[in-house]
């Protein structure tokens, strides 16, 4: 019995040849990403920001309004409240809120949890109560930063040294792409940017590069059969010998993390965006980017430049 193919085993795609119309949509993608984290910056979460996170449900409906002006009443400088699904509280969703505030200045965070409680009253069940400290914060959002910043040169020092230069050079862009777009979704749909979402960065930095690598060793496999042939035509063909294995990769761990997205409630739901978002934009920069920008960089050792057609 056949096995079940998605696409044909023996693509013929002009990857080369479309890089033009690839490079102008991560060229809109990218400024995008830009521009929404310059003029919106990022929704930090209370893990870079410091403060209290409450976790609350109630067997009633909660009237989002009313608890609103309760914790607005204590006198905080920034409250947040909003329903979360998910787990005990899919049904109904309204029954559960999470609360995020800020302590007033001569205030402890813990005192601000027993002053928020005290108010709210025995009505509520208070599921989890999270404290973060401004200066820890502080030190995690740069953390965070570095981290990610580090694991794109590492990345692309290591692919340098596993091929050539130039595969380290399109590496680290590509990969930097794809991690500055997917936070770049962060930002353009305020989603809580946290140490879960540095997680999801990172997660996506080591799946991009993955597929990337697959079809480097390809070229470079394809180079050494085919020692007369351009590069552009070694892209080309080595880019179709994996597609499919490719695409089968990518759509099999999207499959996975959309329970995720469906089903793991609030805590898990920006993880899960941000992982899903960045696979298909992880896939499309390991197909039409990372490998096009070697056309870009001094050809690689036993490598074939693309020449230019004769006139006529």
């Amino acid at each position: 019995m056949p096995l079940l193919r998605f696409i044909p085993e023996a693509t013929k795609i002009d990857f080369v040849g479309a890089r033009y119309v690839a490079f102008a949509i991560d060229g809109l993608l990218l400024l995008a990403s830009i521009a929404s984290i310059l003029y919106h910056g990022f929704n930090l979460g209370i893990d870079f920001t410091g403060g209290v996170l409450l976790e609350v449900k109630s067997a009633q409906v909660i009237d989002i309004g009313t608890l609103r002006s309760e914790v607005n009443s204590l006198g905080f400088k920034d409250s947040q409240i909003q329903y979360f699904g998910g787990g005990e509280c899919d049904k109904p969703v309204d029954s559960c809120v999470l609360i995020r505030v800020q302590p007033k200045v001569d205030q402890d965070a813990q005192a601000a949890v027993g002053a928020m409680k005290q108010k709210l009253g025995q009505g509520y069940d208070y599921r989890r109560a999270d404290v973060v400290g401004p200066k820890v914060s502080e030190e995690l959002l740069r953390d965070g930063v570095l981290a990610m910043l580090l694991a794109v040169v590492a990345i692309g020092g290591w692919v340098a040294i596993r091929f050539e230069w130039q595969y380290g050079i399109s590496a680290a862009f590509a990969t930097g792409h794809d991690v500055l777009v997917t936070a770049g979704l962060f930002s353009l749909l305020h989603l809580d940017f946290t140490l879960e979402s540095v997680a999801a960065l990172l997660t996506l930095a080591g799946y991009s590069i993955n597929d990337t690598v697959v079809v480097f060793d390809r070229i470079r496999e394809n180079r050494r059969k085919f020692k007369r042939m351009s590069l552009a035509d070694l892209i080309n063909l080595s880019t179709n010998q994996t597609l499919t294995r490719t695409v089968l990769t990518s759509v099999a761990t999207a499959v996975s993390i959309l329970p995720l997205l469906l089903f793991g409630g609030p805590s898990l739901f920006d993880f899960s965006a941000a992982i899903l978002f960045g696979i298909v934009i992880g896939t499309f920069s390991s197909v039409y980017v990372a490998s096009a920008l070697l056309l870009y960089l001094p050809a690689p050792v036993g490598a074939i430049e693309e020449q230019p057609a004769p006139a006529r």
